[in-house]
């Protein structure tokens, strides 16, 4: 019997690409002719410590990092670094105290965590809903921050700045947990940016940090020594056992990004699939709603309601069953919103991204 083809539209762990997975099946047993697997390579080996330079050279080259940054191969997710960050930096400034945009779920909590270690100050009027970002003329910045903080794409409500905020000298921290090398990013404008790997640069298990060299040495004295980014950078990420597959996978799907473009064909490739998936809910006559401002609008995670604005759950719940039957799946939007959600990772093709427009197309025919 012939398998279902599988389209996976999950938020994270997402898809990766099929040449990845099969270079990995391929290797899994005898790792570079060693006799054992990845799995079992010691982190202090010499061929674990080239995975990890190679990892390392591949994203200074397709990010195009300064000199004068380090990169670290963390554990504990982007979670983990919602207090990492105020643990090392919040001190960078005898005040104490750091701005946030909260333009979603994810800033909230990083907003929230930050609370413990200092005096936050969210720079723009409480939003009703997160579907837009505040007109930089409504925020309120504070110049004596240690750093300013916002997170560049949120996955839930589909929020994502096609801009850098201007702070005014202060330090620039982001999240780009779900669109770093989706798009060229000037790493030079932020102090630190963050990201867990499982949505556009691997497999859960490793979070990257690029941070700039003269914001290390400044950690509070609570701050846990595996949070501590002198620490870590100094150990070259090896303070402790560090999640090795991860790093290995990490390293594969950045060669796959350089051997196909990198971020510049990988932001061409995904205007296009979000186009897509938006011109179908734009065209339905309020069949498709996107409750997000056009200006905002992510290109890697739709979120879309059914039949009407609040959305008909009988229809969603149709519409994820067919969707189902054609092998697309992870569809149902975050738990905290309802709806539908598409995410169009870097993995994501055309072909997958065509495929979701056109059952939208039949779905709306024959429901509308």
């Amino acid at each position: 019997m012939e398998e279902k083809q599988i389209i996976n539209f999950g938020s994270g762990p997402a898809k990766l690409p099929k040449s990845v997975l099969l270079q990995v099946q391929n290797e899994f047993l005898n790792y570079s002719g060693l006799g054992i697997s990845i799995l079992e390579l010691s982190h202090r080996s010499q061929d674990f410590n080239k995975i990890m330079n190679k990892t390392e050279s591949l994203l200074r080259e397709l990010l195009n990092i300064p000199d004068n940054y380090k990169v670290m191969f963390l554990q504990g997710g982007g979670s983990g670094q919602f207090s990492a960050v105020p643990l090392n930096l919040i001190g960078l400034k005898e005040d104490k105290c750091a701005d946030y945009f909260v333009t979603g779920i994810w800033s909230a909590k990083a907003a929230k965590e930050a609370e413990k270690y200092g005096k936050i100050n969210i720079v723009h009027p409480k939003l009703d809903s997160y579907t837009k970002i505040p007109d930089p003329s409504s925020w309120t910045l504070n110049p004596s921050a240690s750093y300013v903080y916002y997170c560049c794409n949120e996955t839930v409500h589909g929020v994502e700045y096609n801009f850098i905020p201007e702070t005014n000298g202060v330090v620039l921290v982001t999240d780009m947990s779900s669109n770093l090398l989706s798009r060229p990013v000037d790493v030079s404008k932020f102090g630190l940016i963050f990201a867990g790997a499982q949505k556009n640069v691997g497999c859960a298990g490793v979070t990257l940090v690029i941070v700039r060299e003269d914001l290390l040495g400044h950690a509070l004295k609570e701050c846990p020594i595996v949070l501590d980014y002198t620490v870590q950078a100094e150990m070259n990420s090896l303070y402790n056992t560090p999640p090795c597959f991860s790093i290995y996978i990490m390293c594969l799907v950045l060669e796959w990004i350089k051997n196909n473009g990198g971020s510049a064909a990988m932001e061409t490739l995904n205007k296009q699939k979000s186009s897509m998936i938006y011109d179908v809910i734009n065209e339905s006559n309020g069949f498709y709603v996107c409750p997000v401002e056009i200006a905002c609008r992510s290109r890697m995670n739709i979120p879309f309601r059914v039949g009407k604005k609040e959305g008909d759950d009988a229809l969603e719940k149709k519409f994820l069953d067919g969707a189902s039957k054609r092998g697309m799946i992870s569809l149902k939007g975050h738990r905290s919103v309802g709806g539908i959600r598409a995410s169009l990772y870097n993995a994501v093709t055309v072909e997958d991204a065509e495929a979701l427009a056109e059952y939208m197309k039949e779905f709306m025919k024959e429901h509308q």
